[in-house]
């Protein structure tokens, strides 16, 4: 008996082709336009196609990806249904991958899919990744896994892989510990297993999360700034292995002082952050100062994690428990 997958279709760059008045890439294909490319797999699976929208990467919002979240979550209650695949773009991709992979305590394989060519250019992918993905998702293999995201053939998992190159079909990559497996002759096959799978249990949200990036000479202004607007948050992406300039240091205290978590991330693409250094902006000046660690998760995801943390509860002792549990003793 052939298991039967929910496909939800979200857009991106799957669902595009171009608009010769434009000259450029719209969304513009139907969900069954997209599905009749994916020859012969009906011998592979059952499909249900779920409409969720045909939003442009950039176009997701917090919002958004927490209703796409309900949804899952309410298709993993079915009992006819046995995997979910979820198109998307890949721009935004690992952030709403990441969002899923934490709110969703997964007893069915979840996948996120997508293209790097829209359907008018030559390769256009995303027919082949959609077949990729949907037999991943009828694998038995892929439970217990968390939220998986395949293209190019491979298999990576939310937590770990990252947006690497504007163009290559091979852009996202787990740049710390290299892919979780690969599909090969229509089957998935996992060379190692995930790490620890977090799970935040929430339906509520804090979007009003910063994100800055250090570089030489960066100060406190716009944090302030910020604290000033209504920010509940920050994200820092230090230098190195968890740095600041001093100039920065006046609003850290700023932040903490006002119960504002500040969580350090690095900007290095892989690594975690440590408190290393001693001096005025190093990690351990940051970490003595209240500043949570991010451990190796990059910017982007650090912020989504902040954001459902603060959803969850404002004690900044559990959130820097939920960022620092896995990475540091």
């Amino acid at each position: 008996m052939r298991k039967k997958v929910a496909v939800v279709f979200t857009g991106g760059t799957i669902s595009m082709k171009v608009d010769e008045r434009l000259a450029a890439a719209v969304p513009a294909l139907s969900n069954e336009e997209i599905m009749s490319m994916v020859t012969n797999i009906d011998k592979v699976a059952d499909i249900e196609v779920i409409d969720f929208g045909s939003y442009p990467s950039p176009h997701m919002s917090p919002t958004l990806i927490r209703e796409l979240s309900k949804i899952v979550k309410d298709l993993i209650k079915r009992s006819d249904i046995d995997g979910i695949v979820i198109t998307h773009g890949t721009d935004s991709l690992e952030e709403t991958a990441y969002y899923l992979d934490l709110n969703i305590n997964p007893t069915k394989p979840i996948v996120m899919v997508a293209a790097m060519r829209n359907n008018s250019e030559l390769g256009y992918d995303g027919a082949s990744n959609l077949s990729s993905a949907i037999c991943t998702a009828v694998s038995n293999d892929s439970i217990n896994k968390g939220v998986l995201i395949v293209l190019n053939n491979e298999v990576n998992s939310a937590r770990e892989v990252t947006k690497t190159h504007t163009l290559s079909l091979d852009t996202f990559k787990s740049l710390e510990f290299g892919p979780l497996g690969i599909v090969d002759n229509d089957e998935v096959l996992f060379y190692r297993n995930i790490m620890k799978h977090e799970h935040i249990e929430t339906d509520q949200i804090e979007t009003s999360i910063e994100l800055i990036k250090t570089c030489v000479g960066s100060d406190s202004n716009y944090m302030k700034f910020a604290i000033d607007h209504g920010a509940k948050g920050f994200v820092i992406e230090a230098m190195g292995r968890g740095n600041v300039p001093p100039e920065m240091i006046s609003g850290i205290e700023l932040a903490i002082s006002k119960n504002i978590p500040v969580v350090i991330v690095s900007r290095c693409p892989s690594g975690r952050v440590l408190d290393s250094y001693g001096y005025l902006g190093g990690g351990k000046n940051l970490r003595d100062l209240g500043a949570i660690f991010g451990g190796n998760l990059n910017g982007q995801k650090a912020r989504i994690k902040l954001m459902l943390a603060l959803g969850k509860t404002k004690d900044l002792n559990e959130i820097k428990s939920i960022f620092e549990s896995t990475f540091y003793k």
